[in-house]
């Protein structure tokens, strides 16, 4: 796992290891949308809990991703029914929020007495995701600075990416975010795109944790492997 403090927030990025997920889920596998287990699912996130010192996952905030632009402020476990949406904000401290990825983009926001989890794959980012989420913080810290986190996603180099798409992005954020394979094929940079939607809005502090998904071993990677799990983003603002 990866860990980062920052201010009052509390940001876990997990990896594939330390579950009872059985291939091609092996062996952390948090997500249960995927076709896992749903037995191992929960020993896993169970698991997670023990290992980060946090409460039981039912007391955790998830969400059902949809590669959207719907940003949700919680102040208490999603329950049963995650609310449709690809971001998350509190200000209530101690409770996790929590997405899940597999090659996309996850991102924490954090401020002084907000933070926000968001999950950006190429659609949610042509959406304004980050955008919204960023001024969903603001709305409920105006005075705090935000320092953003991004965690393990798919790099260029293993994200070969259809010309007509890659055009869409280029023009929506710039030349910067076309790239090419190791084998010299269009590719689109996921990270680039992250931190130009993130300065757009003025959020320039940003630490990439600088991990591919599809070159991790660690990671589960649908890029790479297809039908694989999921890793999580968990971030918590503490008291």
């Amino acid at each position: 796992m990866i860990e980062r403090r920052v201010g009052r927030a509390r940001v876990v990025f997990t990896d594939r290891h330390g579950g009872v997920s059985g291939a091609p889920y092996d062996s952390l596998n948090l997500g249960d949308h995927v076709g896992d287990d749903p037995r191992a699912v929960a020993d896993n996130r169970a698991a997670t809990a023990r290992a980060l010192g946090l409460p039981d996952p039912a007391r955790w905030s998830f969400l059902h991703q949809v590669h959207g632009a719907t940003v949700v402020t919680v102040t208490s476990p999603s329950g049963g029914a995650p609310p449709e949406a690809d971001a998350a904000v509190t200000t209530t401290t101690g409770l996790p929020l929590v997405v899940l990825t597999a090659d996309c983009a996850p991102i924490a926001l954090c401020a002084d007495d907000a933070v926000a989890v968001v999950h950006a794959g190429w659609p949610g980012l042509l959406a304004g995701v980050i955008a919204v989420a960023v001024e969903r913080v603001r709305a409920v810290d105006p005075a705090g600075a935000i320092r953003a986190v991004l965690g393990p996603c798919v790099h260029p180099a293993r994200y070969e990416f259809g010309a007509a798409d890659l055009a869409t992005l280029v023009e929506r954020f710039g030349p910067a975010v076309a790239a090419r394979t190791d084998d010299g094929r269009t590719a689109f940079d996921i990270a680039a795109a992250v931190r130009i939607a993130l300065a757009e809005r003025g959020v320039t502090e940003l630490d990439d944790v600088d991990v591919c998904t599809s070159a991790s071993a660690d990671h589960f990677s649908h890029r790479r492997d297809g039908t694989t799990g999921r890793q999580a983003l968990v971030v918590v603002l503490e008291p």
